[in-house]
């Protein structure tokens, strides 16, 4: 990965903090790509997906107009 002028930016900072806040930065860091990562893998799957939502839903507004939907027993769940 190549070395942007914004991260050699971000590592002097870094390394002008003491050693623990450092450690401490770097956890959050690397807390929050992981968080990152897995709002990109929820928006993938979304996307992939959203069609064969918005087909159920069109299909489930369908059947109530038509009166062919049954009330959902809570306690089957």
């Amino acid at each position: 990965m190549a070395k942007t002028s914004a991260m050699a930016k971000i590592v002097k900072m870094l390394e002008s903090l003491p050693e623990q806040v450092q450690e401490d930065v770097m956890d959050h860091l690397r807390q929050y790509i992981e968080e990152i990562k897995d709002e990109s893998k929820w928006n993938d799957s979304f996307g992939k997906s959203h069609n064969k939502l918005a087909a159920a839903a069109k299909k489930s507004r369908k059947e109530f107009q038509d009166c062919r939907s049954e009330s959902m027993n809570l306690k089957k769940l």
